[in-house]
């Protein structure tokens, strides 16, 4: 293995991706997105033809770098425009496989989603969590949750076992999408979004007459939180957000005062009574802790 492709794997490193074992110069090559399981492909690497320069990011992330080897950067301008052509079309290379990806996902997505029945409401994690089916299916003892585009479309879908594990389809699009859990969406009068979609139950069954979202995560909480702002430009939005007190840095909290912030929104978090138990972190779980009462 050459100096560059060792440099070049480290700059990888560098960011908490784990580049893939085999590196060919001039071919995309791609790999699990920082933190992702084995058979995700998020990550992404082209190491040019002449090895000493090449692109790589994390389509998950919305990570994406430039890197050179110590002997990659011209000195004139001629192979200097050359090389931004090539940097430019490695990253057009990298976008166009991120596209078929996400279209090949979601045209799964769309296949199961379709053929699936609803859920039934004795479903293991809905008596669990105290919540009603309300849009979910049923996919091989699975709930199934429409991931959805604020264009209309499923991106992907979610799936939650009965023991309340979680996962998206493999491929799908997720960032500044959402689960819509309940609500209009052409004549949004107060939006509410929350993290997890049975925390959005809760809140949809608190306040029917709101529309409630679910951004699947605290990480997306924002992208979706300025994206409903640019939807609905005038219209009360509340982040109602995951209080994760044993979490360092609380993300929970964290994730919603920046979505908050960045979309001109109210923020909201779940008010513990003192002998609530510090494992409660949501909505949802104060709802069951109170005995299904009112969040």
């Amino acid at each position: 293995m050459t100096d560059a492709l060792l440099q070049f794997r480290d700059a990888i490193r560098s960011t908490g991706l784990e580049p893939p074992d085999v590196i060919e110069p001039g071919r995309l090559h791609r790999f699990p997105g920082a933190g992702k399981g084995p058979s995700n492909r998020a990550g992404w690497c082209l190491l040019f033809d002449d090895g000493l320069g090449g692109c790589f990011g994390d389509w998950s992330s919305g990570l994406s770098r430039t890197w050179f080897s110590r002997q990659g950067w011209p000195d004139s301008p001629q192979a200097q425009v050359a090389l931004s052509r090539q940097i430019q079309a490695a990253r057009l290379q990298a976008e166009r496989s991120r596209r078929d990806r996400y279209r090949e996902a979601a045209n799964r997505a769309r296949r199961i989603w379709d053929a699936a029945p609803a859920a039934p409401r004795h479903h293991a994690y809905l008596v669990a969590k105290g919540i009603a089916p309300h849009n979910a299916r049923l996919h091989h003892g699975c709930l199934i949750l429409p991931v959805t585009s604020f264009a209309g479309t499923i991106s992907s879908l979610q799936f939650i076992a009965p023991n309340g594990r979680k996962r998206l389809l493999s491929g799908g699009r997720k960032r500044g999408c959402f689960i819509a859990v309940a609500g209009d969406e052409e004549q949004a009068r107060r939006v509410i979004i929350c993290e997890g979609w049975a925390t959005g139950c809760t809140l949809a069954e608190d306040y029917p007459a709101a529309l409630v979202l679910a951004a699947i995560d605290a990480g997306n909480l924002e992208p979706v939180a300025v994206a409903a702002r640019r939807r609905w430009p005038s219209t009360e939005i509340v982040i109602a957000g995951d209080d994760d007190r044993r979490t360092p840095g609380n993300p929970g909290v964290t994730k919603a005062k920046a979505a908050a912030i960045a979309s001109d929104a109210l923020l909201a978090q779940p008010q513990w009574p003192a002998d609530a138990p510090e494992t409660l972190t949501d909505f949802n779980d104060l709802a069951r802790w109170l005995g299904g009462g009112g969040a």
